[in-house]
């Protein structure tokens, strides 16, 4: 893990009206990491993560993907905001797996996955529905191409939602609490292949109430809460030896 980190944040503020979400977030994920976040509800990580790939207009700050800011270019002093096209193009390199799945109902596992390659990049449908096959194989679901979502489990869906996201090729995986919304009989799927995903080298953000995933698989976690990074280090570290009195009394809830 070397070069440039692949996500920098510098000073990041988020606000909706009165309320102050992020407070000054500062934080480097370096090329290859499982970078996890952790904290309660409401502490700011999904919003950060959307402000990652400008779902979300940060207020002050910086923040870049791979040495580029996300959403505006710099001249002289000042930020101008990036047209659509070009937020658009940006996020075609970070990928996106939701809590809830969003997939397209009218679509089957493998359509579902073929889509954006050939609506966003152009490709003929050869090539991503050969990359789609071999995707939802990766993902344990080949004997479920032909099935539409309303015939496939949670755990089912959101493994074709994470072979979608990995369509487009990205250098990056934002995962929003992935499996919060599954019955636990199924995260253990998810799981096996978000850790294949991590062993394969890619740069990954999990948002998760999975501690032992953190645990095993994380190279780096951030305890988040009222906006502000209260602690950071290896997982193991912060999960089994924390240093702050509101990371103990988080982690004495769901340990």
């Amino acid at each position: 893990m070397t070069g440039q980190p692949m996500v920098k944040a510098e000073g990041v503020h988020k606000s909706y009206g009165a309320a102050h979400i992020l407070r000054g977030i500062d934080l480097e994920v370096r090329s290859g990491e499982v970078f996890c976040l952790v904290g309660p509800s409401g502490s700011g990580k999904s919003t950060f993560l959307r402000c990652i790939n400008h779902l979300e207009r940060i207020d002050g700050g910086r923040l870049s993907v791979d040495g580029q800011l996300v959403g505006y270019r710099q001249k002289g002093d000042k930020l101008y905001e990036l047209k659509d096209s070009e937020v658009a193009a940006q996020r075609r390199d970070i990928g996106m797996v939701f809590q809830r799945f969003n997939l397209f109902p009218h679509m089957t596992a493998l359509a579902n996955v073929m889509e954006a390659p050939v609506q966003v990049k152009g490709e003929s449908r050869a090539v991503a529905r050969e990359r789609a096959e071999r995707l939802l194989d990766r993902v344990g679901l080949r004997d479920r191409m032909g099935n539409y979502p309303s015939q496939l489990s949670g755990g089912q869906q959101q493994r074709v939602a994470i072979a979608r996201a990995l369509a487009m090729e990205p250098k990056l995986m934002l995962f929003d609490e992935p499996t919060s919304a599954l019955n636990p009989e199924l995260v253990g799927d998810v799981l096996d292949v978000m850790r294949d995903l991590a062993e394969s080298g890619m740069t990954m953000i999990v948002v998760t109430h999975e501690m032992g995933f953190a645990r095993e698989v994380g190279d780096s976690l951030v305890f988040m809460d009222g906006g502000v990074v209260v602690e950071s280090g290896h997982p193991r570290d912060v999960l089994t030896n924390p240093q702050h009195d509101r990371t103990k009394a988080f982690l004495s809830k769901v340990l």
